[in-house]
């Protein structure tokens, strides 16, 4: 009867964790959280306005390079206000259905960026094996639509995954592992079988994640053997220079990702705090570090930061 009794029952609050064995520190870590948060925003701010300006920039790579930038802004702004709410204010409970909001706009942002990697790959691709024909063949056509076909892929294979956790009875521990909402820490706070879930989520990520990495892969090995066909060294080293952002990229995404889920997966005797810092890397390395590297590579990006600073210093002196 008590089981029956407790079916549908569900928290109205989960508790969300900071860094294990460092809550005394929390208030000194806020202020280094805050800046990679402002770095975040900021860099892929200046992306996204200095592509938009910048009429010499619009061209598929950079179209792509955008909505990357808009990826990572979406990921920074989905975990902004849980982790400052902890590491500022000590403010560590989350309404459940927030909770679930939040893991939604989590995992979409991160199909999302997932599918925009490809992409690039794809352009990168048809950057080195057909140069003449690359604005034939990468119209703004084509990227309206692959840019469309990513976000309709992410909304559509993440959308089941918050009514999944929904319908799932929650009356034991409360206690979450991270800073935010993930669909594997709240999942294993049910008290009831997860198959469905857990079926779903590993098919899900197949067909996001996998599905990528195996297309990034094959796009990468395809650009290895067109570049090793080019007569010339210099030639060679040429095309390859223009891969080397897209590769920073890929590697700051799935290095991350790849640690979490293994962790996930057959970590279970390491300690909360590896769990807590990889998957703050997962969520926070890839929109702090891809405006760094990206701005590094380009010199109207860097430009543009230069200005800004220029603009600010005269402002504050005036």
């Amino acid at each position: 009867m008590a089981d029956h009794n407790h079916s549908h029952f569900q928290h109205l609050y989960l508790v969300l964790a900071g860094i294990p064995g460092l809550e005394q520190k929390h208030h000194w870590m806020a202020f280094p959280l805050g800046a990679l948060y402002v770095i975040a925003l900021f860099g892929n701010g200046v992306i996204i306005s200095t592509i938009k300006s910048d009429l010499s920039l619009h061209v598929p790579m950079y179209y792509f390079l955008c909505m990357l930038a808009l990826a990572d802004m979406g990921l920074a702004l989905c975990t902004m206000p849980s982790m400052l709410g902890i590491f500022w204010f000590n403010y560590k409970s989350i309404v459940f259905d927030a909770c679930l909001v939040q893991m939604y706009f989590i995992h979409t942002f991160s199909a999302i960026e997932s599918g925009v990697l490809v992409a690039m790959a794809f352009d990168r691709v048809v950057a080195i094996w057909k140069p003449l024909r690359y604005s034939a063949i990468l119209t703004s056509g084509v990227v309206c639509r692959t840019g469309a076909v990513i976000l309709t892929r992410a909304v559509c294979v993440v959308f089941p995954v918050p009514f999944l956790i929904k319908r799932l009875p929650f009356y034991g521990s409360t206690l979450l592992s991270h800073s935010f909402c993930l669909h594997q820490d709240v999942m294993r706070l049910a008290c009831a079988s997860t198959r469905v879930n857990s079926l779903y989520g590993l098919i899900a990520v197949i067909f996001t994640k996998g599905l990528d990495s195996l297309s990034i892969l094959l796009s990468y090995i395809f650009i290895l053997r067109t570049v090793m066909a080019i007569a010339s060294g210099e030639g060679r080293l040429k095309a390859l220079n223009t891969c080397v952002s897209h590769t920073c990229a890929v590697l700051i995404f799935y290095v991350p990702l790849i640690g979490v889920s293994v962790i996930h997966r057959f970590g279970r005797h390491l300690s909360p705090l590896t769990h807590a810092l990889m998957a703050n890397a997962y969520l926070l390395v890839p929109p702090v570090l891809n405006p760094i590297v990206y701005t590094v590579k380009t010199k109207e990006i860097r430009r543009k930061i230069i200005q800004i600073f220029v603009q600010t210093k005269v402002t504050a002196g005036g």
